[in-house]
């Protein structure tokens, strides 16, 4: 199947209308519309600038900068040993 890309619009009744001549064979043809949306402002963009996680290793440096952030709560050591009894099955 070969892709073009081209401006129309949608009148009021919810006709398509193309607003430039094309140059294809006739026959048969699948549309898909893709319709902008207007950006709204999340909550997330009044909020302050997450701070960035560093990594010492070079291959991991964006993996951290859509990662969760770790509940206040977290125990490194808790979550070690629930680890290790799910993995040796204690």
């Amino acid at each position: 199947m070969q892709a073009y890309k081209l401006n129309a619009t949608i009148d009021e009744s919810g006709h398509l209308i193309i607003d430039e001549p094309l140059n294809v064979a006739p026959g048969k043809v699948e549309v898909i519309i893709l319709q902008p949306v207007p950006s709204l402002k999340t909550s997330t963009e009044s909020q302050p600038e997450k701070p960035k996680r560093k990594s010492k290793v070079k291959a991991f440096e964006g993996l951290f900068e859509n990662a969760p952030p770790t509940p206040p709560d977290f125990d490194p050591d808790q979550a070690r040993w629930e680890a290790l009894k799910e993995k040796h099955n204690l």
